[in-house]
């Protein structure tokens, strides 16, 4: 039974995925025309290249179906529970970075930290009678870091479009989204709190923490790790 390998199926992720894998030995292509999603591996014997979207591979590696898989940090913790229980980091691999951070308005000019949008959530909620709206994409990440820093009085809106033009669109008060340089957080009239780093991602290859794995699939594990790590 071969090893499955899910890694983005295009763009800049899945051609600095395939230049990664090519520096260690290990030559990953997709087979047929650009609108195919299959792929072959070459270098190393039992694995098998399967050509998704890096918000699937996440799914993918929790229900078996793939053992490996190259995707963002951020996706993984997102769409994981326990993310550190069903899949383990192999390697951390240099590129796709980015932060996910929380953002206000620069008009805000007291609101520098988490600390201050605490109390500035508290006095919006007492004077609008409703909480203060973050917009974002990623709503287990941040849950789970507003609990972890006392700011209890917000609520998440849901934004699968561009986040930070919910300000002015009136949709939300402040945003966490991904950004690599903040340029675009900045061109919207927004700034980055400074405690407000929730996840610095990268592209990561994963696998998956089932136990059903068969011998021959623990041997080419074995295999592709000493090459990687040569």
């Amino acid at each position: 039974m071969t090893l499955k390998l899910g890694i983005p199926s295009k763009g800049r992720l899945m051609e600095k995925t395939f230049d990664w894998f090519a520096a260690r030995g290990v030559t990953l292509r997709k087979s047929g025309s650009e609108r195919e999603y299959a792929g072959a591996v070459d270098g190393i014997d039992g694995i098998e290249l399967v050509l998704l979207s890096a918000g699937e591979v996440p799914r993918e590696l929790d229900a078996g179906r793939i053992q490996l898989g190259v995707t963002g940090s951020d996706l993984v913790r997102e769409k994981l529970s326990s993310w550190d229980q069903r899949v383990v980091e192999v390697a951390k691999m240099g590129f796709g970075g980015a932060d996910l951070v929380i953002a206000v308005p620069q008009a805000w000019i007291d609101v520098d930290s988490l600390d201050d949008l605490d109390a500035v959530a508290a006095a919006f909620r007492a004077h609008h009678g409703f909480r203060l709206r973050i917009a974002t994409k990623y709503h287990r990440l941040v849950r789970e870091f507003m609990r972890e820093h006392g700011v209890a009085d917000y609520q998440l809106v849901d934004s699968q479009g561009a986040t930070e033009g919910t300000i002015r669109n009136e949709t939300a008060e402040a945003v966490a989204d991904i950004t690599s340089t903040g340029e675009t957080l900045r061109a919207n009239g927004l700034k980055i709190l400074g405690d407000g780093m929730i996840h610095a991602s990268q592209a990561t290859l994963f696998r998956a923490r089932r136990r059903n794995w068969t011998q021959a699939q623990r041997d080419t594990l074995k295999s592709l790790e000493a090459k990687l790590n040569s």
